[in-house]
Order: C-alpha cells, then structure tokens, then sequence
C-alpha cells in the first residue's frame, strides 16, 4: 500500500507558498491508518524503547497507538500551560523568534529507552527541543520518527537521534 496515496496536500496553507500535507485523510481511512501504524510500530520496535513521547499535537495522534502496540508507555510534549503538576521546559529559538516545550516532571525516569514521534519532519526545531528536553530529564532517547519528512528541508541532518520516516517528500 502506497501511503502517500492518502496524505491530502493542501496548497497555501497556514500561508501562500506553504504546501502543507495533511494526515487526516490518512486518519480516517482505516485499512491505510492500520498499515501505518503496523509499518511504524516495526521501524521504531526496533529501537526497544521503554516510552514514547508524543510532540502536541499530531505527535499524540502517532504515538498514543503506537505505545499500545508496543506496550510501552506514552508522554505528551506539550506547550506551556498545558500540563498540569510539576513541569520541565525547554525553550529553543525559531528562525523567527523562540518557543518553548513541557513534559511532566515525573513522565520520564532516568534511563528509560525514549523515542519522540511527530507527524511531519520539517526543520527539525521542535523535534530537537524535545530531544533536549527529555535528555534534560535523564532519558535516553535512542530514536526519533515521523510519517512524514520533508527531506528537501534537511531536518534529519540536524538531529541529535536517529530518525525513521514511514514517507518523504522531496520537494
């Protein structure tokens, strides 16, 4: 099954210019999501991971079934002020500006086996500020992985982790 045949790209989107691909096609088409989902669950099986973490907001759409496939436990990454309890942060720049990102300060122990999941690659910016933010914590994020990467933006190359992606998209 060719996944792309179920990514929707919308043209300028959130702004002229901007082809932004769009998973909810692929959400709600269950045969496509289940072979997803079964694709990604053996290319990030294979990094033994204790927890995944889930970057806001369609990270949470890919990780959460992800963890119950894998039976690992699943963390969100979220914006500030929407976690409640204890928090770590991490705040990063952006090519215009800075932003920042929370985990729960108890959601990752020291040592545990994390890989971050999105549901696109593009910069790589909030990817590695969530990388950071979990090696902050004490965890050991052996992977990283996304059901889209846009290759042609060279985010993979400034990664700290190996990254998975179940498609690319070259331009």
């Amino acid at each position: 099954m060719d996944i792309k045949e179920y990514i929707r790209g919308i043209p300028d989107f959130p702004k002229p210019g901007i082809l932004f691909y769009d998973i909810s096609t692929l959400l709600a088409h269950p045969d496509a999501w289940q072979v997803a989902m079964g694709r990604m669950a053996r290319m990030i099986g294979a990094y033994q991971p204790d927890i995944l973490v889930g970057i806001e907001s369609r990270g949470f759409l890919v990780a959460a079934p992800l963890a119950l496939k894998l039976g690992c436990g699943f963390v969100m990454a979220r914006k500030p002020g929407k976690l409640p309890g204890g928090k770590v942060s991490h705040s990063y720049d952006l090519e215009y500006g800075s932003d920042t990102i929370e985990i729960q300060d108890d959601a990752i122990h020291p040592g545990q086996r994390v890989v971050i999941l999105d549901d696109l690659l593009a910069t790589g910016g909030t990817l590695n500020a969530t990388i950071d933010l979990c090696q902050k914590v004490g965890g050991n994020v052996v992977g990283t992985a996304a059901i889209i990467e846009l290759a042609f933006l060279n985010g993979r190359d400034t990664l700290d982790a190996p990254f998975e992606a179940l498609i690319s998209y070259d331009e």
